[in-house]
């Protein structure tokens, strides 16, 4: 199926089914995807199984000389962003510079639009750096993915690489104390010859004892909602999520649906 990829470092706004008005910041290449996930339901496609080229991030100057100058044009049209959101053609954490970017974003969002969040949408891959982890802290919107409490459907649904660590990560979101929003895609369908169903009685129970440890301030669920690489997979209904949405906040948690 059809998978598309952001052309632009700054791009939008666009209407986010989750953050409202959101002005976007791609850190990645424009040409290829560059993620330590693979997941089969992403909206930019596969990762390359080979590099044909080495891939080139944009330098936190030019990242931050084309945020000023959007940001100046919206302020002038009256039309600021509510959010100003990390995500593009991959993982936005990989970047060398992604908390010097971070501290710059903050300082022209303070400036030119005092009322727009910032967030992050992230696989939670990076968060055992440092700098990274500290970064996250800092912005108002730290949404990290979390898509099953079990390792074999992360690999199946998300294909991390070889480094990926299902107990040392909800560790690190533990760490946040909170300060950290939980973003998991539902899906089913098949996959290889698998099943795939992240919706199930097993998965559903399992993944809230995670949530519990993890203690989020939120958590937002939904599905597929463009086309994915991967053409048997399906949507999961929304009645369906917000059954789940149902029994999250029977134990507590702020949810957030979309469908």
């Amino acid at each position: 199926m059809a998978t598309f990829l952001f052309d632009k470092i700054i791009f939008g706004p666009v209407k986010s089914r989750r953050l409202g008005i959101s002005l976007g910041i791609n850190l990645l290449p424009t040409n290829i995807k560059v993620c330590s996930f693979d997941c089969i339901y992403c909206e930019c496609g596969r990762n390359p199984k080979k590099y044909e080229e080495k891939a080139v991030l944009p330098g936190r100057a030019e990242v931050r000389h084309k945020l000023k100058e959007k940001l100046e044009e919206m302020k002038s049209a009256n039309q600021l962003p509510d959010v100003i959101t990390f995500a593009g053609n991959g993982e936005p954490t990989l970047h060398p510079d992604f908390a010097g970017i971070i501290d710059d974003t903050i300082e022209l969002r303070n400036q030119l639009a005092p009322n727009a969040r910032i967030a992050v949408l992230s696989n939670a891959t990076m968060i055992h750096k440092k700098e990274v982890f500290q970064a996250l802290l800092k912005i108002e919107d730290n949404i990290q993915k979390l898509d099953s409490a079990f390792e074999e459907t992360i690999k199946l649904i998300d294909c991390p690489n070889k480094t990926f660590n299902l107990q040392k990560t909800v560790d690190q979101l533990t760490s946040f104390g909170g300060e950290v929003i939980i973003q998991t895609l539902f899906v089913r369908g098949n996959y290889k010859g698998e099943t795939v169903d992240n919706t199930t009685e097993k998965e559903i129970s399992a993944w809230i004892e995670l949530l519990k440890k993890i203690k989020p301030s939120q958590v937002m669920i939904y599905t597929i909602a463009r086309d994915t690489p991967i053409d048997t997979l399906e949507k999961v209904p929304l009645g369906d999520l917000n059954s789940i949405a149902k029994r999250l906040e029977n134990t507590g948690f702020r949810v957030q649906v979309s469908g």
